[in-house]
Order: structure tokens, then C-alpha cells, then sequence
């Protein structure tokens, strides 16, 4: 990420979702896809009636945290370590790492939902 100084590492469906090395995109983690942000029953239906998050991204999967990992040998100026969070979307895995304060919300068997869409730069 060039604003949180993250790293991300991502399996996705290239086959419905191509994208380049290269390609900037927005990327949400969300605990919901109700607009409002309260939680929902953990599945999404095309039946749902309202709006979603969902609605404004062009590849959004649903998955579950598996592992978060903590380094403290890479302790920031602010005190802070390095947390690694491994989630797994029906297979395709994902691992972002970087600064503790930025996955301080981030918890072990925690539902989330990873929305992307292509940014045109």
C-alpha cells in the first residue's frame, strides 16, 4: 500500500478478475457489506434487497482469518511491531503485513470480506 505501508500478497481469480503487474487498485477488508456497517449473518444473497458495499467494487470475496503472526524484532519508533494476518477466501489466500496499529482490529477466526476495483491511472 503507498498510504499504510503495508504489504499484500493475494491469490485471486485471475480468470474473473484479470489483473497486471502493475495495475493500482482499491482494496477494502470489511467485517460487513451492509452500507450502514452493523454486522450481517455472514453470508451475502443477490436476493438482498438495499444497498451493499459490494455495489461500488468489481471482485469482492468472502473469507475468514485464519493466523496472525507477530514480529517483535521489527519495533517501530512508536513501539509498535510488525503483525502478519493470513486469511483464506475459499482457497485463495491472502497475507497482509505491516505496522501493528493498522491491523489492530484484526482478530483469529474473524469473517471479512475483500472488495477491489481498478483504479484508472
Amino acid at each position: 500500500s503507498e498510504s499504510f505501508k503495508m504489504e499484500l500478497i493475494l491469490d485471486i481469480n485471475a480468470w474473473i478478475y484479470p489483473v497486471e503487474l502493475g495495475d493500482k487498485f482499491r482494496l477494502v477488508l470489511a467485517s460487513s457489506l451492509r452500507e450502514d456497517g452493523f454486522a450481517d449473518q455472514g453470508e451475502w444473497s443477490p436476493l438482498d434487497s438495499g444497498p451493499s458495499r459490494a455495489d461500488s467494487f468489481e471482485y469482492v470475496c468472502h473469507g475468514k482469518i485464519y493466523r496472525i503472526e507477530g514480529d517483535d524484532s521489527s519495533m517501530s519508533l512508536d513501539g509498535a511491531g510488525r503483525l502478519s494476518a493470513y486469511v483464506s477466501f475459499g482457497g485463495l489466500l491472502m497475507r497482509l503485513q505491516g505496522d501493528a496499529n493498522n491491523l489492530h482490529g484484526f482478530e483469529m477466526d474473524q469473517t471479512v470480506y475483500l472488495l477491489m476495483k481498478k483504479l484508472a491511472f
